[in-house]
């Protein structure tokens, strides 16, 4: 691959998931959820299904520690997350999602299937099935988190 064929690459996958953060924040707002930012979005996909801890969420946004614990106060502040005791560690408490930042998931998700409805007209959905999986070879496992 010639040094323009994949800086136009790089170009166009930095738009694209420029476009669909934003494309899913506006959802997520227009669906009641206003002070949420994309950074909390990233947070959620992490303490999805069973939480996490402060830690945990350090590791996966790529923030150190104080950033993740400052993050996790401001959405139990506005009453997304809780933090329980960890089930197995006394000394660690674990953030989970409250019912109103599974709401604010599922309208996440709903905001999602919204905004990759015109790729799926342009594209159909066969072959976008096909580069989500062509995708998935590049990065299994994520992390899924901001470009900071």
């Amino acid at each position: 691959m010639e040094n323009s064929d994949a800086i136009s690459l790089s170009a166009v996958l930095l738009a694209a998931t420029g476009s669909l953060v934003a494309d899913i924040q506006s959802g997520v707002v227009a669906l009641g959820f206003a002070d949420i930012r994309p950074t909390h979005g990233f947070v959620f996909t992490r303490l999805a299904p069973s939480g996490a801890t402060v830690t945990e969420i350090a590791e996966h946004l790529g923030v150190t520690r104080q950033a993740a614990s400052q993050i996790a106060d401001e959405l139990e502040r506005k009453g997304y997350v809780e933090r329980r005791p960890h089930p197995d560690d006394a000394r660690a408490r674990l953030v989970v999602l409250t019912d109103k930042g599974w709401r604010c998931a599922r309208a996440a998700e709903a905001s999602a299937v919204e905004a990759v409805r015109p790729w799926v007209e342009i594209l159909g959905e066969e072959r976008l099935l096909t580069l989500r999986d062509e995708l998935a070879r590049l990065a299994p496992g994520g992390p899924i988190r901001p470009n900071w």
